[in-house]
């Protein structure tokens, strides 16, 4: 299940576009074979959220695109598909049935200012930083150079597989 809780009113939401990122993040799923019933939310904000949100749970006092926050714990350098079938739920990493993977805060209008500083659409970037965002919550990190790589190409992988080449 995909939840979007819209809560802003500076980047037009419509129903189709909601579709466009709920469709993106099951496209992230598949291909990180997330192959039990899951649930992640979204929330579209404006920069100012996203900066209160970024001083309060990382100290970082500035506007940031997409924070992401896992529910779920890996082995160091593991993601969830290396480690999911070993992964023991806990009662408290579910609901109704469904594998909580964790929440997406998402800065409309910072998506906005960088598709127009990089140079193509909206909709590419919003789908860029859901696919970032999705990968944060099943392990990927790109603190080390190495890790960085590789979480790159996975989201040049599932974007180019979602017609979106980066």
């Amino acid at each position: 299940m995909i939840f979007i809780d819209n809560r802003q009113n500076k980047v037009e939401v419509t129903e189709e576009f909601e579709d466009i990122v709920k469709k993106v993040i099951q496209h992230a799923l598949i291909v990180e074979k997330v192959e039990v019933p899951c649930e992640v939310s979204v929330i579209f904000i404006d920069s100012d959220t996203i900066r209160n949100i970024n001083r309060e749970n990382r100290n970082i006092d500035k506007v940031t695109d997409v924070l992401s926050f896992p529910m779920l714990d890996y082995p160091e350098g593991k993601v969830f598909k290396e480690t999911y079938l070993n992964y023991e739920f806990k009662e408290c990493d579910m609901d109704s049935g469904n594998l909580v993977l964790g929440d997406i805060a998402l800065s409309l209008e910072k998506a906005k200012e960088q598709s127009i500083e990089f140079g193509h659409s909206f909709l590419r970037e919003t789908c860029y930083l859901t696919v970032h965002s999705v990968l944060h919550l099943l392990g990927y990190d790109h603190m080390a150079e190495n890790e960085k790589k590789i979480m790159r190409d996975r989201e040049e992988k599932i974007l180019k597989e979602f017609n979106f080449d980066l």
